[in-house]
């Protein structure tokens, strides 16, 4: 084997030895350098159609150089002559071709030419270019045969890095595909074993997180007409977590309108990300948006910021998070119905508890205090002294108060006319008491069953949510709020019926009374019936709670009612 063929061989080795693409390039156009003694090398490949250079790589030329030259050719003149017809070709005077365009400013002077073709498995991959052999001496035929046998090692080597890289990403999808599996595997076992919400969603976003390799991951949760950070993992600022925000404008209400997941690669929606919700705060160069939809009901939204590896998110990535957002769907779900199905209970409860008080109230302790009074009556005819008669007439008196006051009492609890005749009259009876309290009341209702629009009641626990609602309102304003004046409407409107109550009390900051003036208890019962409770109020311009209620009706709703709670 003489010393050129040996240098061949040598090199193929070299070039060989990596299965790593980019290596390889790098490495057969060292080699080219070394066999030809060129002192320029270039590696076009082809772009997906074969037409044109979609990379340019070089050897020999500085950085500095390269900077001058600008844009790296696509396969134009001499170069694309190889694209037209993959055979060698080897020039004594490259600017002397017909097909020679010249050279750009900054470029080096080159004369001499050789370029050959790379195939990898029969087919077209790039080419090889050479220019300026040293001292000005001419590419030789030989040199033109060490190159075409470079090349073939070269589509060899090219060959084997491409099966390796794909075998390699198949290898990775498949890890991926398990991990996956395996979070998922693991989240159906928290959905199964778990009944907190809070340690379910941290679950799902940490996981979340470490899949598609995100900056960071947070779970929104649907408040009324808000948002409400649920969960969140990565690299966030601290204190996020039961953070709200107005989720008009949002990408997330965007999402969950859709009910498809939203990237920031429409300007639109990247507008909407950077002036709405925490996009404002977080900055990212790259987001998803995916709704948590269970059953055609819209809970939220998950949004993972900024892909760490390869700076975008993928296909993959999306229907992994949709995957993800699925668990966390169903997990919100469960939870809530848990929670309602506790509520509904408690507040049943709470109501017979009421019922068997008023009855106690009622059968024993107001019969006990009549026949008290009938004693103290009939001893105040028995011809006793002046002080005497006058005890037995201030008792007497004193038992009609706390006879009366009882009467309300009971009332209070559980009225028997909001059973038996309906909202609208158990209304006008709780406002005539408020009225005896020394309170000034104005009141309208206005209810399609009582107006005759509509030929069943609203379901009890609709009825009931609406008294107790306007009880809690009419004792804050006597206890709480010293007011004088109240305005109380109970307007049905198609599928709604909206509850406001205002007084001109002293009024309150929204974070002073949040826990307390039994708002909890109102937003309770509001939110049970899927209906929204607002509260409106400032120290000196008194309070306005606002209620709005789905109309359900009795027969037609009421087991779906009692379903959904």
């Amino acid at each position: 084997m003489d010393k050129a063929a040996r240098e061949v061989v040598n090199v193929a080795r070299v070039v060989l030895e990596d299965l790593d693409l980019d290596t390889v390039l790098g490495r057969v156009l060292e080699a080219a350098l070394t066999l030809t003694g060129a002192e320029y090398a270039a590696l076009g490949v082809l772009d997906g159609e074969r037409l044109e250079l979609s990379r340019f790589l070089t050897v020999g030329i500085d950085d500095e150089t390269r900077r001058l030259i600008g844009a790296l050719p696509t396969g134009r003149g001499v170069l694309g002559e190889l694209i037209r017809e993959p055979v060698p070709l080897r020039l004594t005077d490259v600017g002397a071709h017909p097909y020679s365009y010249g050279f750009p400013a900054g470029h080096p002077p080159m004369r001499t030419f050789l370029g050959v073709p790379i195939f990898v498995a029969d087919q077209p991959f790039g080419n090889l270019y050479l220019a300026e052999k040293h001292d000005g001496a001419e590419f030789t035929i030989e040199d033109e045969q060490a190159a075409v046998v470079l090349a073939e090692f070269a589509g060899v080597a090219i060959g084997h890095a491409q099966r390796f890289t794909a075998s390699a990403q198949r290898l990775t999808e498949q890890e991926r595909r398990l991990s996956a599996l395996d979070a998922t595997i693991q989240i159906a076992r928290a959905l199964g074993g778990e009944t907190d919400l809070s340690a379910i969603l941290e679950l799902v976003a940490k996981r979340g997180r470490a899949l598609v390799a995100a900056r960071a991951v947070l779970i929104e949760l649907r408040r009324g007409d808000e948002l409400e950070i649920a969960a969140c993992a990565g690299e966030l600022p601290p204190g996020l977590i039961g953070t709200r925000l107005p989720m008009q404008d949002t990408l997330a209400s965007v999402a969950l309108a859709t009910r498809r997941t939203q990237n920031l690669g429409d300007n639109v929606n990247r507008v909407r990300f950077e002036q709405h919700g925490l996009g404002r705060a977080l900055g990212a160069n790259e987001a998803l948006v995916v709704p948590l939809l269970f059953r055609d009901h819209g809970y939220g939204a998950l949004v993972a910021i900024d892909q760490l590896d390869a700076g975008t998110f993928t296909e993959e990535h999306r229907r992994l998070l949709e995957g993800f957002a699925a668990s966390a769907a169903t997990a919100v779900a469960t939870a809530e119905s848990v929670a309602r199905e506790r509520l509904v209970q408690r507040l049943e409860a709470a109501e017979a508890e009421r019922g068997r008080w008023a009855r106690e109230l009622h059968d024993e302790t107001l019969e006990g205090l009549a026949s008290v009074r009938v004693m103290l009556a009939t001893a105040g005819r028995g011809g006793r002294s002046e002080e005497m008669a006058a005890a037995i007439t201030e008792a007497l008196d004193q038992l009609e108060t706390e006879i009366s006051n009882l009467r309300a009492l009971i009332t209070d609890l559980r009225p028997a006319a909001l059973d038996e005749l309906g909202l609208e009259p158990a209304v006008y009876a709780l406002v005539e008491r408020a009225t005896r309290r020394g309170l000034d009341v104005d009141v309208s209702v206005d209810l399609a069953y009582e107006q005759g629009r509509e030929p069943d009641r609203h379901t009890s626990e609709l009825e009931t949510a609406q008294y107790r609602i306007l009880q809690e309102a009419l004792n804050n304003a006597i206890k709480h709020a010293a007011a004088q004046h109240v305005t109380v409407c109970i307007e049905e409107r198609g599928p709604s019926v909206t509850l406001t109550v205002h007084d001109d009390g002293r009024g309150f900051t929204a974070s002073e009374h949040q826990f307390g003036l039994g708002l909890i208890g109102m937003r309770e019962r509001a939110e049970l019936l899927r209906g929204t409770l607002q509260v409106d109020s400032e120290p000196g311009a008194g309070t306005t709670i606002k209620a709005v209620l789905p109309v359900r009706r009795r027969g037609v709703d009421e087991s779906a009612t009692k379903l959904s709670a």
